[in-house]
This record gives structure tokens, sequence and C-alpha cells, in this order.
């Protein structure tokens, strides 16, 4: 099988967005939700996100995604949607707009899906200098690591899981046979299954894509989120990337979920945080 390229691999093809009208600084697009994204018969939300980053990349006068903030208002099911953007400022180095996704009913009612505010710019332009006390995560080399064939990935979410190369720490994969570590942590190395390189876009995918951290405190079931901001610090260097999650405090029925992103030359290059609702019986 052909290695998948950026541009042209599954994932481009099931972000694609077809333009469909452009008024001044809105623009609306079609796609179509693909069912290979979902996790309990609903679209992940990080792909959702890819997808939407890829509408404003277009829609804006910046290419990049930098920082994204998503409140996720029903459950995206595979089929037709529609996305309206909006240019909300357009500066020389940094652009701002909102995106929603829209799917129709049975009856033809539409009912939103998710609601975008994101800010555009252009990674390469960003300067290179690095002043950081953050530290990649201490993950085992890649085959020693669990991947979807020992278990733990295919069982949370099958369809989503052809899609995906993950291999979770064996030390936060416990949960995958009742031995959760108590901790609220999950780490893995992260890659699309066709070897596709990753770039901004997929960035957006991989913070929301390793099995949540609120398995290893031992919950069960779906962990909808609520609401995720990203931001997107750097293009990631060619090679796999390595993915952390942490979950602090449940409270209330939900908790937050942090999220880091680092690239084979060490370079934190997306975090993340999201508020989401813990499994039902936590």
């Amino acid at each position: 099988m052909a290695l998948g390229t950026i541009g042209n691999s599954e994932f481009d093809r099931d972000t694609a967005v077809s333009p469909r009208e452009r008024d001044g600084g809105r623009g609306v697009y079609d796609a179509d939700l693909s069912a290979g994204w979902t996790i309990f018969g609903a679209v992940n939300g990080g792909y959702l996100l890819a997808l939407l980053g890829r509408a404003l990349g277009d829609a804006l006068p910046h290419p990049d995604p930098f920082s994204v903030t998503a409140h996720y208002l029903s459950a995206s099911r595979p089929g037709p949607a529609v996305v309206r953007t909006e240019l909300i400022r357009a500066g020389r180095t940094l652009s701002t707009g909102q995106a929603s996704l829209v799917q129709y009913a049975p009856d033809g009612t539409e009912v939103e899906r998710i609601r975008v505010l994101a800010t555009h710019g252009d990674l390469g332009a960003l300067p290179d200098d690095v002043r950081t006390t953050a530290k990649p995560p201490a993950l085992p080399p890649y085959e020693h690591c669990l991947g979807k064939d020992h278990g733990p990935a295919a069982a949370v979410a099958p369809e989503i899981s052809g899609r995906l190369d993950i291999r979770l720490d064996p030390a936060t994969a416990g949960w995958a046979a009742g031995a959760p570590s108590g901790r609220g942590e999950m780490r893995g190395w992260f890659g699309l299954a066709d070897g596709r390189p990753a770039d901004a876009l997929s960035l957006l995918l991989a913070v929301d894509t390793l099995p949540p951290a609120a398995f290893d405190l031992g919950l069960n079931g779906w962990v909808p989120t609520v609401e995720l901001t990203a931001h997107i610090r750097r293009r990631p260097a060619p090679g796999p990337l390595r993915v952390s999650l942490a979950t602090r405090n449940l409270a209330g029925g939900f908790l937050e979920e942090d999220a880091e992103v680092w690239d084979s030359e060490d370079r934190l290059v997306a975090q993340s945080r999201q508020l989401a609702l813990a499994p039902r019986g936590a």
C-alpha cells in the first residue's frame, strides 16, 4: 500500500471541504463526515477540529491554526454537513475567524454540532528561539508500547483505531486489563495508519485521539468533550509524535484533560485543555 502524503491521504480526503459560496468575509463549505473517525457512533472531536481548521485555513488570510477554541454543542454523526465561516479580523501576522458546523435532522431541522473561534497565522514565519522548562514525556521505545493488535486502542474505538497508529505506554494502559494506575495519565506514540506525515491540521487531531485519561482513574464509558482549546506551536519535524494526557481534578461530574504533543526533535508542537463530562456512574 502506498504511503499517505500531505494532501493525498485518507485524512486529507475525509477532512476535505468544498466551497459553496463566498460573500465578503463569509464562506460556506460542504463536507461529508466519515464514519471511519467515530467513537461509539459519534464523530471524534479532534477530527472535527481538523476539518474546521481546513475550512478556516481556506477562508482566512492566514493558513495555519495557532489557537482554536471549540464548543461541542451536540454529537456529530457521519454524513453530510455544512460549515459556515466568518472573518472577524485580519491583521498583518494573524487573522481571527469563526466557524460553525451544522447537520440536518430527519425532519429537516438544522442542528448545530460545533462552533469554533480561531486565530490563524503562518507557522513557517515564526522565529526559531525556544526557552522552556517543559520536558517531553518519558516513553518506552515505539516497539515496546502497545498497539491496536494488543487490545487497548481497538477495544475503545474500533472505527477510528483503524485510521491511527497509536502505541500506548504500558504504564498507562493497565485500565485495559482492569488495573488502572489511578494517576489519571495517558501516554503514547501517535501517527496516521497510512504513514502520512504530521502537519498543523493533524496536530488538531492528535490532541484528542488517545484513550481518555479518565480511563486511568478506573472510569469507563464515553467522555464527551464540552469545550476544547488547542494551541499549535510549530510545524512538527518528520517522524512520530509523542502525546501525553493528564487530568488532576474530577468534580461535579466534570473533569479537565491537558494534552501535550512533542515531535521527533523534542519540540513541544501542540498543547490543549478540554473540559469533559465524566462517564456516567463515575
